[in-house]
């Protein structure tokens, strides 16, 4: 008897859940951006939230919380209701290196979210003042050993300063890491010369590499750049390991609904994979590419995994 009523039980929940979740939504949606407005994060953010407003038939609505290098407004999505009326901007810092360098995030990256897709990938780009004299990253691994603790290299963001530490660790040298509260201010302290090299976003050294102010060394992509053809990949340049990019994808509360986080699948993919969109992220230095949720998931746990070594090994910790 006991066996039939929580069997009757379950066969409920799962009726009421496919019911709500066909009436979905039935709301406006907002889209947590755990970062402020004006950057890379908030065009991507809004971006999406217009193409999809219309085929939802409901607005999706961007809300910016910044703070703790996006912890605040993670920690946020991560306690609201699983009902797919709250979805995140997730993020290669928030979900894959925050969480090994502070001692208490506000969330379980692994455990708290119920992943819709993969957004978005860029590259990194190891850029240096004129003034540096290697020309290439193997002699700028060469410099780091010559000079010790003397070369600088600037960070905005947790992403940034990692990818600093992780080629460290590779080529065995030492730099001294310079933090900086936004990406603007490093970058004219790296073109003034008081800082010797950064691990840029592919938005951010672009126009300063073609204007002549910076030097480009290698691009941490697979492919070279479009925008600087004659850029080594750090694959060429003979580190493979040194492969690595910035992400950003779309994630809900963990226990949202599967039809829910499938249908919303659905509609992201359809948006970032149509041509306006493309062309809009590409114009940033953002390039599209979207997964199901599964692999989402496997995905966000496999950069967990690697970064937190990364962190780990380097011994760094939250600044």
């Amino acid at each position: 008897m006991m066996i039939r009523t929580l069997l009757l039980c379950l066969m409920w929940v799962v009726s009421v859940s496919g019911s709500y979740a066909q009436g979905y939504p039935a709301k406006p949606i907002r889209f947590i951006v755990p970062f402020s407005p004006g950057g890379g994060t908030d065009l991507l953010a809004r971006t999406l939230a217009a193409k999809i407003s219309e085929p939802l038939g409901q607005q999706v609505v961007v809300e910016n919380r910044p703070g703790a290098q996006g912890n605040i407004g993670t920690a946020l999505a991560a306690k609201s209701a699983p009902d797919g009326y709250t979805i995140a901007l997730s993020y290669v810092g928030t979900f894959a290196i925050n969480p090994a360098l502070y001692k208490n995030v506000g969330y379980d990256p692994l455990k708290d979210f119920s992943h819709i897709t993969l957004a978005t990938v860029q590259p990194y780009v190891v850029v240096v003042n004129p003034g540096v004299p290697a020309k290439n990253l193997k002699e700028l691994a060469a410099l780091a050993r010559t000079r010790a603790d003397r070369l600088t290299f600037g960070s905005s963001a947790a992403a940034g300063q990692m990818a600093g530490e992780l080629f460290k660790l590779l080529t065995k040298s030492k730099m001294i890491h310079v933090p900086y509260k936004g990406a603007g201010p490093a970058a004219i302290d790296l073109m003034g010369g008081h800082i010797d090299l950064m691990f840029s976003t592919p938005t951010g050294a672009v126009p300063h590499v073609k204007s002549g102010r910076i030097r480009a060394l290698a691009v941490t992509a697979p492919t070279r750049l479009s925008a600087l053809p004659e850029v080594l990949t750090s694959k060429e340049s003979g580190f493979p390991e040194f492969e690595i990019s910035g992400w950003y994808g779309v994630t809900l509360p963990v226990n949202t609904p599967r039809e829910i986080v499938m249908r919303l699948n659905s509609e992201i993919t359809r948006a970032l994979n149509s041509n306006d969109v493309r062309e809009r992220l590409s114009m940033d230095g953002l390039e599209p590419k979207t997964n199901s949720p599964d692999e989402m998931t496997a995905f966000a746990r496999s950069e967990f995994d690697r970064w937190s070594k990364v962190v780990q090994a380097s011994g760094t910790k939250a600044e």
